[in-house]
């Protein structure tokens, strides 16, 4: 497959599962199911899309993965949490902007220098 379609899954699953993480801290309580699942697929499809890009660029396993995939686990617990901790959402919600970031500055900024 095309190492681009792997990109775009990558990042749409990562628009997904930040959307409804954030979603999370505000749904009502009847739609927790509906959400965890969404939560769950596109988590699931960000580890999948982002692993079948790196074996499509040849990239083999440099340390700057491990820092993503720290994130990833970051955002997809917290994704989980956001129903059961309602009182402290704004720091989750500041806590899933610094993982998305840092995730993000890694891309771009983690393979030239790590």
């Amino acid at each position: 497959m095309n190492p681009a379609i792997y990109s775009i899954i990558h990042v749409f699953s990562l628009l997904v599962l930040t959307g409804y993480a954030f979603y999370a801290f505000a749904a009502p309580a009847e739609c927790r199911k509906k959400v965890m699942i969404i939560t769950g697929i596109a988590s699931v499809l960000m580890l999948i899309s982002g692993f079948g890009l790196l074996a499509k660029l040849q990239l083999g396993f440099p340390a700057w993965i491990i820092v993503k995939l720290v994130c990833w686990l970051g955002l997809s617990a917290l994704a989980g949490i956001g129903f059961r901790k309602r009182d402290k959402a704004g720091l989750f919600m500041v806590i899933i902007l610094a993982l998305i970031l840092a995730a993000v500055v890694t891309v771009y900024y983690g393979r030239n220098a790590l």
